[in-house]
């Protein structure tokens, strides 16, 4: 720009000195001769020839000086006029007149602005252009880390917090307010978590593993946590990011497989063991007597029992658990199901001394169901409250049909010794046995289990358990009705 002013200053000095120069010194240097003859002629003796010759001098001179100044007066408002329309292309045909070179420079200076006005125009096209893609990538970055089930966190090399998904703020308990807004420690109380974020962002590590584990909401998450350090150019720690992986449920099913293992060994070791015991007293001869050969042979078979339901239960489970098992369903009645796991446990019951009784049957309680699976389930609630029932008790089975929501209810109520309210949530766990009553009776701790996995997975129903420590349980399942199906009936064996 400067280069240029520089230029039409030059052009329009040349055209001031070497157009005009001349003629404005010989007009005024005539207008100036006049004036002196004029006044020599006032004060001394002149001729008229010479005193008219300045006085025409004079007048000549000033006609010239005041056409000149009109004449440029006029070429000054036309190329006003020319510039104030734009209209470039008039100017370069005044390029005769004698303010061409004057408008030359001028409409080169002008072309020149002009050019570069639209260069840098087109370039700041370009620029917003990028600056809108650049927006856009933006937030669909921020729309995908926004939208991961994972929780983010993002820090600048201030330790500010830039970015914290929804999960991250459901986590740590804050707003979307507090983006932005101040340093990390400020608004996550993880102390661990913040000094690991910023011993990253000091080192400069490209990855970190950590394992955390976060207090929420009365329960303790394990979180897998990956942080990694953002890298400029110039190989400058420009931010944080961490990513929290919620790994609660696999440290579960972890632990869970741990538990399974050993209660298992432990299961088969005990059968195992008395087996083993008792058949090397009778290898070695401890056993003179027919009776006590018996009696030892009758613990052993006892023993090998216990251990083929412990097997056939893990085996039930499994297949159920990975969709192995056969299932044929038919339409059954659950009250004649009852009455006929109500007579494989009578003989157990009477030697208990304790009274099992049975609805008697009602009309349209039918379902869709696997015949060996739900009577399994039956016979095991059945044995359940007989098992843990002190003598003289009683068990009551019942059978409700809810024709407005399509189930089929059926519960079994006993006297016994009641379940711990801690524990009512954990009984249907595998291998899990209430503490408390271990003593009671003998058990594998799957049977319940078993009960869980018939009920809901093959037939889409629900189990449940109400109970009091001391006063009995209920323990009870539903399952939908038998659609299209004729009602009748059922008649009591």
């Amino acid at each position: 720009m400067k280069t240029v002013l520089i230029r039409v200053r030059k052009n329009v000095r040349a055209v001031g000195v070497r157009s005009y120069r001349y003629i404005f010194i010989i007009l005024f240097s005539l207008i100036a001769v006049g004036m002196i003859l004029l006044i020599v002629s006032a004060f001394a003796d002149v001729s008229r020839g010479v005193l008219l010759a300045g006085i025409i001098s004079a007048t000549t001179a000033s006609a010239c000086l005041a056409f000149f100044h009109f004449r440029l007066t006029t070429y000054i408002n036309q190329l006003t006029y020319l510039l104030k329309n734009a209209k470039l292309e008039h100017i370069k045909m005044k390029r005769a007149s004698d303010l061409g070179p004057l408008a030359e420079a001028i409409v080169e200076f002008i072309t020149g602005y002009v050019e570069k006005s639209e260069r840098i125009e087109t370039e700041q096209t370009e620029i917003s252009l990028q600056l809108q893609l650049l927006k856009k990538q933006k937030k669909n970055i921020e729309e995908i880390i926004y939208s991961i089930r994972d929780c983010v966190i993002v820090t600048d090399p201030f330790d500010r917090l830039l970015i914290a998904n929804d999960a991250a703020r459901e986590l740590f308990g804050f707003g979307a307010d507090a983006v932005g807004s101040g340093q990390i420690g400020e608004f996550i109380g993880h102390s661990d978590f913040v000094k690991t974020i910023l011993h990253s962002r000091r080192t400069g590590l490209r990855h970190v593993k950590h394992e955390f584990n976060f207090e929420t909401n009365e329960r303790t998450k394990i979180f897998d946590c990956i942080i990694s350090c953002v890298k400029d150019e110039q190989d400058v720690t420009s931010g944080v990011v961490a990513v929290l992986h919620d790994i609660t449920r696999e440290k579960q099913i972890s632990q869970m497989k741990s538990d399974f293992v050993s209660h298992v060994s432990h299961e088969l070791k005990t059968p195992l063991a008395s087996i083993n015991a008792y058949a090397e007293m009778l290898v070695d001869g401890e056993a003179q007597d027919t009776e006590t050969v018996n009696r030892f042979c009758s613990v052993i078979q006892t023993q090998a029992q216990r251990l083929n339901r412990l097997i056939e239960d893990i085996l039930n489970i499994s297949r159920i658990e990975s969709g192995l098992t056969k299932v044929k369903k038919e339409h059954l009645s659950v009250a004649i199901l009852i009455q006929d796991a109500a007579l494989m446990i009578d003989s157990y019951a009477r030697e208990k001394n304790i009274t099992v009784k049975i609805q008697a049957p009602i009309i349209c309680d039918q379902v869709y169901a696997d015949r060996d699976m739900v009577s399994q389930v039956i016979a095991n609630l059945l044995s359940n409250a007989v098992k843990y029932t002190p003598a003289g008790g009683t068990v009551e089975t019942a059978v409700q049909v809810n024709e407005a929501e399509q189930i089929v209810r059926v519960t079994v109520t006993d006297t016994g010794v009641g379940i711990p309210a801690g524990e009512i949530e954990h009984v249907f766990d595998k291998f899990y046995r209430v503490e408390a009553n271990k003593e009671c009776a003998k058990g594998t701790g799957l049977g319940l289990n078993l009960v869980k996995q018939i009920v809901e997975k093959v037939h889409g129903g629900k189990v449940f358990v109400t109970s009091t420590p001391g006063r009995g349980s209920t323990f009870g399942f539903d399952m939908p009705l038998a659609t299209g199906v004729t009602c009748k009936t059922v008649l009591e064996k």
